[in-house]
This record gives C-alpha cells, sequence and structure tokens, in this order.
C-alpha cells in the first residue's frame, strides 16, 4: 500500500487482529477518503463569513476560489453548516 500523508487513529475492536487485518482496513479507510475528501465536498459543506465587507459566500464557484487562495483576509471565517 503507498502510505498516505495523513495520521489515523484506528480502534480495534479485538486486540488479536493480525496485521494483514489491521492493513487491509486502513487501505480500505484511505480509499474511502480519498472519495469524499474533495474540494467540491469541502465547498458544500462550508460557508465563508466575510465581516469586513458583510458578506456571506454560499456559492460553490466563489467558495471554491477562496478556498485556493494562498492568504486568507483577516476577519473572515470558514465555517461548517452543521
Amino acid at each position: 500500500m503507498k502510505n498516505s500523508n495523513r495520521d489515523l487513529l484506528v480502534l480495534v475492536r479485538d486486540g488479536y487482529a493480525d496485521q494483514d487485518a489491521i492493513q487491509n482496513e486502513l487501505q480500505q479507510l484511505n480509499r474511502m477518503l480519498i472519495r469524499f475528501e474533495t474540494t467540491e465536498n469541502f465547498c458544500i459543506a462550508h460557508e465563508v463569513f466575510d465581516v469586513n465587507k458583510y458578506r456571506v459566500i454560499t456559492r460553490l464557484s466563489r467558495l471554491k476560489k477562496f478556498v485556493e487562495r494562498d492568504e486568507i483576509k483577516p476577519f473572515v471565517f470558514v465555517f461548517n453548516k452543521n
């Protein structure tokens, strides 16, 4: 398996699980997370509050541009919609 650049905490119910079973579980988790951790899914689940301009940004195209910026201005906040 290609090592991914993330830290995962996996709790195993059976303390006697073999290493192959744990590696298989990690591979499945990584495949699943790669499918769901996309910029589009992030933009669907978040919105941006710009206190400087008194705006709420919810449009997908504007959120994508905002997320891809290198630097964020002060008093601009990213909130989860949950």
